[in-house]
């Protein structure tokens, strides 16, 4: 297991209470890099703010992989998807996490604090953590998606 992995995470209001609870859990898994982008409370905090915080953090190499959270997580993995470099994938379980890595080389992963459980969130990380990017033929889509970030 990748405990040492640095991890940025971060979430809107919507995500707030349910990110306290997924860090909680990861420590007690044994993750030891956990970095918290924020937001810092359920009353305020705009989702595109702290996916980008959590992309900048993984697009300039700070951290390995990111986490980010919002009510459904569509919000914040749009947003996500913005930082050139990035490629969020919206999670809801644990096979679409796997193919998002092996198949896509996803660096962030987006889930939603009303569609899943804090246990079925840890299940579909350590699912996304844990599996290895194929390569090979997929070699050429990772490039074709570089290639539209860059054709703006």
């Amino acid at each position: 297991m990748d405990l040492e992995m640095k991890i940025a995470i971060g979430c809107d209001l919507a995500g707030f209470d349910f990110k306290i609870e997924l860090m909680r859990a990861m420590e007690q898994r044994g993750y030891k890099n956990i970095l918290d982008m924020g937001c810092n409370s359920s009353t305020e905090g705009d989702y595109p703010i702290y996916a980008g915080k959590v992309a900048a953090k993984v697009a300039n190499g700070e951290c390995e992989r990111g986490i980010v959270i919002c009510g459904t997580g569509q919000g914040v993995c749009m947003s996500a998807n913005k930082v050139p470099g990035i490629r969020a994938a919206l999670c809801y379980d644990v096979l679409p996490a796997i193919l998002s890595r092996e198949h896509n080389n996803s660096n962030i992963l987006a889930t939603g604090a009303w569609i899943v459980t804090v246990e079925k969130a840890i299940s579909i990380i350590e699912a996304w953590i844990f599996a290895k990017y194929s390569g090979g033929r997929h070699d050429a889509r990772i490039q074709q998606m570089r290639e539209l970030e860059s054709s703006r």
